[in-house]
């Protein structure tokens, strides 16, 4: 079935454009990027040890938050080596199987991850509004259940989106004006009627969009409203800082997410597109394992014994 929907296409390959229109800001954007994605692989491995070696942590948010990681990980990892090459290479080629994958996998651990944060934020409300039967209502089980259900949404609508391109005729150009491949940039060099693909992006990316907001916000309401009530100024300080982070992480996704899909696609605006799918994926991975371990005491304390080890075990060894 995959052999004759890519029988549709006669482009081998693709060109992708980057940002060889600003041929100045190649070495410097390198340096950047290069940068930014070594900080990313440090602080969400860091994040994902710091959980695992510290009993403490064995909860149902750090659990999320280990996912969360990964997460960030995976769909940095998909977009940013690819985007580091075409930065110092002159060949930006991509084949077309291989920009279909990359394509698979940056749609399949966004969506994942916006349910997750989705998923945070009613672990958020447990914790909250029913401390005493926290550990009872979120139980392992229940917890990994909710995981295993974001992976497999992501994986089904990436599928979809994955099918609705492959089914598109690729005759004319193969330059892609983009340093990935992204959906509408794709779409764009198609030769063949694009009206389904377009409706399956709409229909798909506004559920996903509306229902995890939805559940945020749902979510966020009880909890203040819970917080609202607590007559103690200590339990309300806490049940804040507990939120904090989370808040400050979904502000940026889906405030990044609004951002990109209101801009509009045409050529004058392809630079907006750019920059904002930099700031999705290239920015955001960095940022998470910041604001979460900035404001986490748990997080900081493991981090600073473990450097005291570190640092103890080798004063010891070179004495």
């Amino acid at each position: 079935m995959v052999s004759e929907v890519r029988n549709q296409s006669s482009v081998a390959t693709f060109i992708l454009v980057g940002f060889s229109e600003f041929p100045h800001l190649q070495a410097p954007l390198f340096l950047v990027f290069l940068n930014i994605y070594t900080v990313t692989l440090v602080g969400n491995l860091g994040i994902i040890v710091v959980i695992r070696i510290n009993p403490k942590l064995h909860t149902p948010m750090y659990f999320f938050l280990s996912h969360l990681s990964f997460l960030d990980i995976c769909y940095s990892s998909v977009f940013t080596p690819k985007l580091l090459e075409i930065l110092v290479v002159e060949d930006r080629t991509i084949s077309f199987n291989g920009c279909m994958t990359q394509f698979f996998f940056i749609c399949m651990f966004v969506v994942t991850e916006m349910f997750m944060l989705a998923v945070m934020a009613y672990d958020r409300f447990v914790a909250v509004c029913n401390p005493l039967l926290y550990t009872v209502a979120m139980s392992r089980k229940l917890c990994s259940l909710l995981v295993s259900g974001t992976y497999m949404w992501g994986g089904l609508c990436s599928l979809i989106l994955t099918y609705s391109l492959l089914v598109q005729s690729y005759c004319g150009s193969n330059v892609i004006n983009h340093f990935g491949c992204e959906y509408s940039a794709i779409l764009a060099l198609s030769c063949s009627d694009t009206s389904f693909s377009q409706m399956a992006c709409f229909v798909i990316s506004t559920f996903n969009e509306v229902c995890s907001l939805l559940i945020i916000l749902a979510s966020y309401v009880f909890i203040i409203a819970t917080v609202s009530r607590m007559p103690s100024k200590g339990g309300l300080r806490k049940a804040f800082s507990t939120c904090t982070s989370h808040l400050t992480a979904i502000s940026i996704f889906h405030g990044i997410i609004l951002l990109l899909y209101c801009v509009p696609h045409d050529k004058s605006s392809w630079i907006l597109v750019k920059v904002d799918t930099v700031l999705f994926t290239v920015m955001i991975p960095m940022l998470n394992p910041l604001i979460y371990s900035l404001r986490n005491k748990d997080v900081k304390e493991t981090v600073r014994r473990l450097i005291n080890s570190k640092l103890h075990s080798l004063h010891i060894k070179f004495r």
